[in-house]
C-alpha cells in the first residue's frame, strides 16, 4: 500500500513565514516518530535519540526565519538528525560506522510450540533479527525505504550517497534477507509438513513484499 504523506512543504512555509506553532506541532507529529527510529539506527539508545530529535526540532524553530529556502523539509530534518547522531557518536563513544559484511554464520532458535500464531510471530522475529544483521548502510537504506516509503533519491540525499549506491545497498539487503530467511526455512523443515507449509507460504509472502519495494 502506498504511503500518503502530508503536505510538509505547506507546513514548513507556515512555520517559517507565519511563525505558525500549530503547523510546527503538526510537523512534529508527522515526522517525530520516524526521526526517532532513524536516530536509534545510529546511537542505539532511545533516550539519546529522543534528546537528539528534540534538539533538532528546537533548532528548527529557532532558525525558522533562515530556513525558508528548504524545499524538502523531510529530507532536511533527516539529514539534521543524522548529523546530530553522528556528532553524538564522535563525542561520547569510540564507535565508527564502517561498512563491514557480516559473517556467513547465523544461529536460529527452533520453536517447539505447535501454535500457528506463535509460529507467525517467530517468523517476524526472525525477520527483525535478520534485518539487524545487515551491514550498517544496507540496514539504514532498507529501513528508510521500507518503513518511511522514501525514494532512492531521497535516501541518497539523506545519506550523502548516490542513488545508484542506494539501489545497490537495497539489493544487497534483500539478497541477504532472502538467504537468512531461506536458512531459517531449511531449519524449520524438520517440523511437520502442515507447519512447514504454513511457514513456506509466509516466507514467500514476505519476500513478495520485499520485491514490491523495487
Amino acid at each position: 500500500m502506498k504511503i500518503v504523506k502530508p503536505d510538509l512543504s505547506g507546513l514548513w512555509t507556515r512555520i517559517c513565514v507565519e511563525d505558525d506553532m500549530k503547523s510546527f506541532e503538526a510537523l512534529y507529529r508527522a515526522l517525530g516518530a520516524k526521526l526517532l527510529k532513524f536516530s536509534v539506527y545510529y546511537v542505539s539508545q532511545k533516550e539519546v535519540a529522543e534528546e537528539i530529535v528534540s534538539e533538532v526540532f528546537v533548532k528548527c524553530w529557532q532558525n525558522r526565519k533562515e530556513s525558508t529556502h528548504v524545499l524538502n523539509p523531510e529530507t532536511y530534518l533527516f539529514v539534521a538528525v543524522k548529523n546530530q547522531s553522528l556528532k553524538h557518536l564522535r563525542k561520547y563513544t569510540n564507535v565508527h560506522l564502517v561498512e563491514i559484511e557480516a559473517q556467513q554464520e547465523f544461529q536460529f532458535q527452533d520453536s517447539t510450540d505447535p501454535s500457528k500464531e506463535l509460529e507467525r510471530k517467530e517468523l517476524h522475529l526472525k525477520l527483525d533479527t535478520a534485518i539487524d544483521t545487515l551491514p550498517p548502510q544496507a540496514r539504514i537504506v532498507f529501513k528508510l525505504i521500507k518503513e518511511n516509503g522514501m525514494k532512492y533519491k531521497e535516501v541518497a540525499e539523506i545519506l550523502k550517497i548516490s542513488p545508484r549506491t542506494v539501489q545497490t545497498q537495497l539489493f544487497r539487503a534483500i539478497t541477504k534477507l532472502r538467504m537468512l530467511l531461506g536458512a531459517y526455512h531449511e531449519l524449520d523443515h524438520r517440523k511437520s509438513s502442515s507447519n512447514d507449509l504454513v511457514n513456506l507460504v509466509m516466507l514467500l509472502a514476505i519476500m513478495h513484499y520485499f520485491f514490491n519495494l523495487l
